[in-house]
């Protein structure tokens, strides 16, 4: 199958990078193109913590990050030769997988390409998955990048 418009949600994790630089291999190999995007979701400020903050301005700050993380990857396709665009995403809550799928949807994507940490059990009911929630609602494949765990690196030794 051929994908050509290849989704990839960035973070600035490393799990995320390598999500990247497995779609860039693939957008190599298929001549094609990719679409970056970013959440930023305002209710993450919504925390008791915040209390007294300004929160305009830590808001403005986390958009700046993620146009710059957009820019870095941005720049990283464009040097492997492919086409490629940004999209920065301002949420008003709602978990990031959510709106990765709705962005799928809207361009359209052909694939979608993320960075998994692999959290199990405890750690990922507390934490969420965003890359499971994608799985589950996506309309088209997905193809999950998984990061070295102390789990994987265990079994290996093992071998």
């Amino acid at each position: 199958m051929i994908y050509r418009n290849i989704l990839v949600p960035v973070d600035g994790s490393e799990t995320a990078e390598l999500g990247l630089r497995e779609a860039v291999r693939l957008a190599k190999d298929q001549g094609r193109r990719i679409r970056l995007v970013h959440v930023v979701n305002e209710l993450v400020l919504l925390s008791p913590n915040a209390y007294g903050m300004d929160l305009g301005s830590i808001f403005r700050m986390l958009v700046m990050g993620g146009e710059e993380l957009l820019d870095r990857a941005e720049a990283e396709v464009r040097r492997a030769g492919i086409e490629v665009d940004a999209v920065l995403f301002e949420a008003m809550g709602g978990q990031a997988g959510v709106h990765i799928v709705r962005k799928a949807l809207e361009w359209p994507a052909d694939l979608i390409v993320c960075g998994t940490h692999g959290r199990r059990g405890l750690r990922r009911m507390v934490l969420g998955s965003d890359a499971e929630f994608v799985v589950r609602h996506s309309p088209v494949p997905v193809l999950l990048v998984r990061g070295t765990s102390p789990n994987t690196e265990e079994l290996s030794r093992r071998e």
